[in-house]
């Protein structure tokens, strides 16, 4: 199985495991499974530090995630455009976490997080 981890799960990884959902790690332990973590997330953390929000050390973040046997997916084209499918709710309009729906939806991959508001999204999401 192909897993992507949302945005939250990526910094709890890094630096609070303690908060990482047990499930979240034996999934992506998993020999059977393949772990990615999206550029986007990637530029979901670049601003957040980059306003004060978050304190992390971005190239060592990347390291970090690749030797702990992460790949990168990349943004595409058909990513965006799946993006424009999405249907918007009122009550999250988080923009990042939309571009990460439509990459589970295209690629197919399972996106894992703990919001319990993308599971309306489809099968692609598990929320954990």
């Amino acid at each position: 199985m192909r897993l992507l981890l949302d945005t939250q799960l990526a910094i709890w990884w890094q630096i609070a495991p303690q908060h990482l959902p047990p499930a979240c790690a034996e999934l992506v332990r998993d020999v059977e499974n393949s772990a990615y973590i999206s550029r986007i997330s990637l530029w979901e953390i670049a601003i957040k530090t980059g306003i004060g929000k978050l304190h992390l050390d971005l190239p060592r973040f990347i390291q970090r995630m690749t030797a702990d046997g992460f790949d990168w997916l990349g943004l595409d084209d058909d990513h965006i455009l799946g993006l424009a499918g999405l249907p918007l709710h009122d009550d999250h309009k988080d923009p990042f976490d939309r571009l990460l729906v439509a990459q589970s939806l295209c690629e197919p991959m399972i996106l894992l997080t703990t919001d319990a508001k993308l599971a309306r999204y489809g099968p692609t999401v598990r929320v954990i």
